[in-house]
């Protein structure tokens, strides 16, 4: 580095740096995406294949953020320590269950946790205590109930993750009645919306009915929602996704886009992370099943349709 002085009066010494180094940029912040396998019919619970678009959407959109998609629980341990988030869709909470004492390692760190689906149902005990301490919320058996709706989310708290999310309606396997924490303490619901009655007519069971989610006939429910942690890190909960053709919905995929991007502690832009609607051909990337022979495409074009009507009459 060459210097320059410059000599003020007898005793004053100026030290110039010509080429000074400019202050470092921040570190990207890094998201992980933990999928599990494949176990219904083409087209649902497709967790690798949202996992792979969600993650090309962030690292297209949300400046600041890296991506890496892992099949089940990756064998290199440096890949999650140097995370900033994790996000997590598997059936039945395997993935969480099967690696209680690693998550509870990682958490302890500050660091991020989105859950996805049926990923939130993990037993009522030290697991379902360990979601209440990282997210604030699970699905519980016997407690929580997983029919499938068509909720209308009427309005939306002002938070990071509601950023340029619209009101609308749109039809899922919404699982509701979940299990939170006391008063809800540091628990922000996000998606709301009135269950119809008909989806608390289902007989007992321990995913379809029971007498408290019975006599909550006309009650708004939580199906979303945000979770600050004391120790700064964040929590996402999201109960949707059954159908993997509903990531073709803006205002959805922008609410699960933002709430990924806000666990990992960037900074959600004002108008919500952009992305452009996926197509069909898009949206059948990466699944785990090939395309069935009597597959008939026209009701999901059909839908996404709809979805981009829907969003163009709003502008």
């Amino acid at each position: 580095m060459r210097l320059r002085c410059l000599f003020v009066g007898v005793s004053t010494l100026f030290i110039l740096s010509r080429g000074a180094a400019e202050p470092a940029a921040s570190a990207p912040k890094r998201v992980v995406f933990l999928a599990g396998g494949p176990s219904h019919d083409y087209g649902s619970h497709e967790y690798y294949a949202g996992s792979m678009l969600l993650a090309r959407l962030l690292r297209e959109n949300a400046p600041g953020l890296e991506t890496t998609v892992v099949r089940g629980w990756p064998t290199d341990a440096s890949m999650l320590a140097e995370a900033s988030a994790l996000v997590i869709g598997c059936d039945n909470g395997s993935l969480i269950t099967q690696h209680l004492a690693e998550l509870d390692a990682l958490m302890e760190q500050g660091k991020g946790l989105a859950v996805l689906h049926y990923a939130l149902a993990v037993p009522k005990g030290k697991p379902g205590d360990a979601m209440l301490e990282w997210i604030g919320g699970y699905y519980e058996t016997f407690w929580s109930v997983n029919p499938t709706w068509q909720a209308d989310f009427k309005g939306f708290p002002e938070h990071p993750v509601t950023r340029g999310v619209r009101p609308f309606s749109i039809g899922d396997e919404w699982y509701y009645h979940m299990r939170f924490r006391e008063g809800r303490e540091g628990v922000t619901p996000v998606l709301t919306a009135v269950p119809p009655d008909s989806t608390r007519d289902r007989p007992d069971g321990e995913h379809s009915n029971n007498p408290t989610v019975r006599a909550g006939r006309g009650m708004a429910e939580h199906v979303a929602w945000v979770y600050q942690r004391a120790d700064g890190g964040r929590g996402f909960g999201f109960t949707g996704i059954h159908p993997h053709w509903n990531w073709a919905h803006d205002d959805y995929r922008k609410l699960v886009l933002n709430a990924i991007a806000w666990s990992a502690g960037v900074d959600v832009p004002r108008d919500g992370v952009p992305s452009k609607t996926p197509t069909l051909e898009e949206l059948q990337q990466n699944l785990d099943e090939p395309i069935p022979d009597n597959w008939n495409p026209e009701p999901v074009e059909r839908m996404i349709r709809q979805f981009n009507l829907r969003v163009a009459g709003d502008n």
